[in-house]
């Protein structure tokens, strides 16, 4: 496709959602499964218009869905509830660390011994599939800062965390290759990888979102003399977050997130608003807000802005998504990688990794299945691509990776809206 045509399908796509987006909440599909037929139709399934191939654009691809996780991810922590609670947080670490982990270890196990990949590419495929998607997720996230649904905070925060908190098993992974340093015994990944990037990305992001929330309350208490573009604070955070992670390897995913949390915390604080008082009230708009309402946020008046940059990214990765695939890529042993995932191992890990809690079974059961894969297993892909996998295990990680994620916007979308009503509507 040229620039022209590629332009005027964008712009037509565009147009028609904007046109039609309420007759397309109705809908029993997602926003997502439009982009992808869309795609596929343009792409080599249907008219060949196009063909865009993965493995020779990686580096392109890796910067696309590294800046759409990244704005995802702050989006998500700034709707994070206030105030903060371990009791309520206790359930979304569990999943993303403890179930993510258990999902990495039983793909790996279906990898090797069901697919006949090496314990090593075994383990980097569980890692990339393993983590839920911020980016496709957003029939199931928090739709605003005041949401107060504990499925959605739960599947939200899970999925804020565990994009990060996958990074050590793809190191592994590149590691037991021979890509990546791991040490004697393991001890250099056990140390740097694990312990040392996730504590310091979780560090990093709530000091530096605490520091910027305690600037921009000083600045903005003086309005006559200090205007403040919050949109430019909130990709300015991202960016100085995400790049002192990279010079210090910590993760940076984990450190977005948490300073968007912290930011977030902490201008509640700071504004003088307790538990009571409503997030709608803390927006710029708001005709409820008076003298005695705690003043606009940072993170409240970025929010807007890094949403439709999250909706844009959508737009644009799906296609790239659809034009990739042909119609021979359905393979039994992707597709059976996709159905073991779905019907196994998330399940399996949400209710092991849960065991301990007092989560409702049917909360356990719809966590169990909305596990959407998306953006982040293909930047986890990429990200390996770029660190020198051989082609051969590229092509084939690519092939299986791309159908998880088809099959995740497909299935997921499809059953979202009825599961999801049915499930308010037994409460």
């Amino acid at each position: 496709m040229t620039n022209a045509q590629w332009f005027l399908l964008v712009g037509s796509l565009l147009l028609a959602m904007g046109l039609t987006s309420s007759a397309l909440k109705r809908l029993p599909v997602t926003s997502a499964i439009i982009y992808l037929a869309v795609g596929m139709l343009v792409g080599p399934t249907v008219l060949s218009l196009f063909h865009f191939n993965p493995l020779k654009e990686s580096g392109l691809l890796e910067i696309l869905t590294e800046a759409a996780a990244l704005i995802s991810l702050y989006a998500a922590g700034v709707k994070m509830p206030v105030p903060f609670s371990m009791a309520r947080w206790r359930t979304p670490v569990l999943l993303a660390f403890v179930s993510m982990a258990i999902t990495v270890g039983l793909v790996a196990v279906f990898a090797h011994y069901v697919l006949g990949l090496s314990l090593g590419a075994a383990i980097l495929l569980g890692a990339i599939v393993a983590p839920t998607d911020p980016v496709l997720a957003t029939e199931v996230q928090i739709r605003h800062p005041g949401d107060r649904d504990r499925l959605r905070f739960t599947l939200t925060c899970e999925a804020g965390m565990n994009d990060g908190s996958a990074f050590p098993f793809v190191m592994l992974g590149l590691g037991l290759l021979g890509l990546h340093e791991l040490g004697e015994m393991g001890t250099r990944w056990l140390l740097v990888d694990v312990v040392w990037a996730t504590a310091a990305g979780i560090a990093l992001g709530a000091a530096a979102g605490s520091s910027l929330a305690h600037l921009a309350h000083r600045l903005r208490s003086r309005r006559s003399e200090h205007g403040l573009l919050d949109d430019f604070l909130g990709l300015g955070l991202i960016a100085l977050v995400y790049g002192l992670s990279l010079l210090i390897n910590a993760w940076g995913f984990l450190a977005v997130f948490f300073a968007a949390v912290a930011l977030r915390q902490t201008e509640r604080k700071l504004a003088g608003a307790g538990p009571d008082v409503p997030e709608r009230l803390l927006a710029y708009d708001s005709p409820e807000r008076d003298e005695d309402t705690p003043a606009a946020t940072v993170s409240e008046g970025s929010l807007v802005f890094k949403e439709h940059l999250e909706r844009l990214s959508e737009v644009v990765l799906i296609l790239l998504i659809g034009g990739t695939l042909f119609v021979d890529s359905w393979s039994w042993r992707a597709v059976s990688l996709a159905l073991f995932l779905f019907l196994v191992a998330r399940p399996v890990s949400v209710f092991v990794g849960l065991a301990g809690t007092r989560t409702l079974w049917n909360a356990k059961a719809l966590a169990g299945w909305f596990g959407v894969r998306g953006i982040g297993s293909l930047y986890y892909l990429m990200y390996a691509i770029q660190h020198g996998l051989p082609e051969k295990l590229a092509l084939e990680l690519i092939h299986m990776t791309l159908i998880v994620v088809t099959l995740s916007i497909l299935c997921h979308g499809i059953s979202v809206k009825p599961l999801m009503e049915r499930f308010w509507s037994e409460r």
